[in-house]
């Protein structure tokens, strides 16, 4: 490992910026690079790797149960109906500002 005691505020600032994104493209090559090989082993005793994990693509997915359905929008903004909101998470900043100017979320129900 590289001695950084001996760089300067301005290249720690600049490696502090670039390290999370390379982690990130790192993780992304590996999680790749183990799907192909958990790929190769299933199929070579004849499995899909989705029939072994129960995605019926063959895909890896995250450790969250999916049913792959979308959810109905709840909400919806009433000058631009590509405005939606499911009501789950954190509220779209197009409803807070809704709010903010003292609308209700009842005027935006579907």
């Amino acid at each position: 490992m590289a001695d950084i005691s001996t760089l300067s505020l301005v290249e720690l600032k600049e490696l502090e910026r670039i390290i999370p994104k390379e982690i990130r493209r790192r993780e992304a090559e590996e999680r790749t690079k183990v799907r192909k090989e958990l790929e190769a082993f299933a199929q070579s005793k004849g499995f899909s790797l989705g029939q072994l994990v129960g995605s019926d693509t063959g895909s890896v997915r995250g450790t969250r149960a999916s049913s792959g359905s979308k959810v109905a929008p709840k909400y919806r903004h009433p000058q631009d109906s590509n405005l939606e909101w499911t009501g789950r998470g954190r509220k779209p900043r197009w409803v807070e500002a809704w709010l903010t100017s003292g609308g209700s979320l009842s005027q935006l129900a579907v």
